[in-house]
């Protein structure tokens, strides 16, 4: 090895171990107060009710376009049948909890 190879082996050693070091002496996070608690719960809330929205809007945007494409092909003559598809797919079943075991 030639002595800048062996130099930069060095320097990337330190670097890695002065890390390790400075990451192995921070104090954990403190746990969340209840304000951040009661924020983080409205935050997932807030997420929740846009991601159903935006389902319904992209739901609403593929009827919109197959409707579109539906009614071009029926002016131009094509024969096009829409797939026989449920208007909705079935809710999957809850998870029932495991009965308790019985203490004797």
């Amino acid at each position: 090895m030639t002595m800048t190879t062996l130099r930069a082996l060095i320097a990337a050693g330190l670097v890695v171990g002065t890390f390790g070091v400075a990451v192995a002496k921070l104090p954990p996070a403190p746990p969340p107060t209840d304000a951040q608690k009661v924020a983080a719960e409205e935050k997932k809330a807030k997420d929740a009710a846009a991601a159903d929205l935006a389902k319904q809007q992209q739901a609403k945007a593929e009827d919109r376009i197959a409707s579109r494409y539906y009614a071009e092909s029926k002016a131009k003559g094509k024969q096009v049948t829409p797939p026989q598809m449920p208007a909705s797919a079935p809710a999957a079943p809850a998870a029932k909890a495991a009965p308790a075991p019985a203490k004797k």
